[in-house]
């Protein structure tokens, strides 16, 4: 009797033992800190972790490779939380992969259905990396004012390089799939190819 009595106190205990770890699991996940910005996480990228690695492709690791990675250097490179959040953001969603398409019309009166203007788009998603003036901010990004520039291609080429993500042979990073923002549409990303050429192509 004496040794059920201990067996099931065992069993209580451990039982006891896997409620907590649950609970705090919940916890941990609950208050897990909240996604970063995009933008600013690819400028601190570009201007911070430039100085001491080569513009590594942020799929070079998986998701969860940089977040143990970006904890650690936050540390090594005196970056403040929201920093880190914001460069993991950007690591991690340029990771993300879209799905493969093929795009057949051509850009036109694309702004009425998608609810943004090219330049609205372009302000808050692609201003980050490719700059106000389309010279490009980080290392890789092209010139869109030069005279042999991506804009030269077909609008088709260009939509289906920014849904899909587009890495330029020899460019140190890849450009992530809409730019790392997810909630693009195709409308959005033709809106956004006229306003380039519009703007910035010679």
């Amino acid at each position: 009797m004496k040794n059920i009595s201990k067996h099931r106190r065992n069993v209580i205990k451990l039982v006891a033992i896997l409620v907590s770890l649950f609970y705090l699991t919940s916890i941990n996940a609950q208050s897990y800190p909240e996604k970063g910005d995009f933008a600013k996480g690819a400028k601190a990228w570009s201007e911070t972790c430039a100085r001491c690695h080569n513009m590594r492709d942020p799929q070079d690791l998986r998701d969860d490779q940089w977040v143990t990675t970006a904890f650690h250097m936050r540390v090594r490179a005196g970056l403040t939380g929201q920093q880190t959040r914001d460069i993991l953001t950007f690591l991690q969603e340029s990771n993300n992969k879209a799905p493969k398409i093929v795009v057949t019309k051509t850009v036109a009166s694309v702004e009425k259905s998608s609810g943004l203007t090219g330049e609205q788009v372009y302000m808050q998603t692609c201003i980050a990396c490719h700059g106000g003036n389309g010279v490009g901010t980080v290392p890789g990004s092209p010139d869109f004012t030069s005279n042999d520039n991506p804009l030269s291609q077909s609008d088709e080429v260009l939509v289906k390089h920014i849904v899909e993500g587009f890495k330029t042979p020899g460019s140190p990073m890849a450009m992530p799939p809409k730019g790392g923002n997810s909630k693009l549409t195709t409308e959005n990303v033709k809106a956004v190819v006229k306003y380039m050429k519009n703007t910035f192509k010679q």
